[in-house]
C-alpha cells in the first residue's frame, strides 16, 4: 500500500513539476530547483573564493586546467559553461597573473590550448580547500548513497539536455 502512494506520489510530482500542466508549481519544478541551488551555490563560492582572491570564472578554469595535460580553450569554454570570449578573457588574465601558460596547438595551430603552471598548482591547492568546505556544508545530511544518486540524476539530466551530435554519414547509411 505505502509503495503504490509512493508510486501515485511520484506520477504527480513529475506532472506538477511541466510547466504545461494545470497543477504546475514552482517548488515541483525541477528546472527551477536546480537554477536556485546553482545560484546558492554560486553565492556561498563567490564568497568563499573572494577569501583567498579567487573568483568563480577563474576557479573553473584552474579546476579544470588541473585535471592534467593541455586543454583546448575552446573546451574549456564548454567545460565550464562559458562563452568562448570570456574563457578566453579569463585564460589572459590567469596567464598574466602566472597561474597557467598557453600554447599553440600541435595538431591544430588555430587553437589555443592551455595548461598549469606550479604557481597554479599552490592556488588550485588553496581553492580545492575552499571548495571542499562549501561541499562538506551543503552535504552534511546526505549519506554517500544520497549524493551518489543526485550525482547519477544530474549527469542524466544534463545527457538528456546537450544538443544532439551530428553524426557522419557513411556511404549507403
Amino acid at each position: 500500500m505505502a509503495q503504490s502512494t509512493k508510486l501515485a506520489g511520484s506520477r504527480n510530482a513529475k506532472r506538477r513539476g511541466d510547466p504545461a500542466a494545470p497543477g504546475f508549481s514552482l517548488d515541483d519544478s525541477p528546472f527551477f530547483l536546480v537554477n536556485q541551488v546553482a545560484a546558492a551555490y554560486a553565492g556561498v563560492m563567490e564568497t568563499s573564493l573572494r577569501a583567498v582572491g579567487m573568483d568563480i570564472p577563474r576557479w573553473r578554469v584552474l579546476m579544470l586546467a588541473q585535471q592534467g595535460g593541455w586543454l583546448p580553450v575552446g573546451e574549456v569554454a564548454k567545460l565550464a559553461g562559458m562563452k568562448l570570449p570570456t574563457a578566453t578573457k579569463v585564460v589572459q588574465r590567469l596567464a598574466r597573473d602566472g597561474l597557467v601558460k598557453t600554447r599553440t596547438s600541435r595538431t591544430d595551430r588555430r587553437v589555443t590550448e592551455v595548461g598549469l603552471c606550479p604557481r597554479g598548482r599552490r592556488a588550485v591547492a588553496t581553492i580545492r580547500s575552499v571548495a571542499s568546505g562549501v561541499y562538506q556544508r551543503a552535504f552534511v545530511g546526505f549519506s554517500a548513497e544520497e549524493i551518489s544518486s543526485l550525482t547519477l540524476l544530474l549527469r542524466q539530466l544534463r545527457q538528456a539536455l546537450e544538443p544532439p551530435r551530428s553524426r557522419r554519414r557513411t556511404p549507403g547509411g
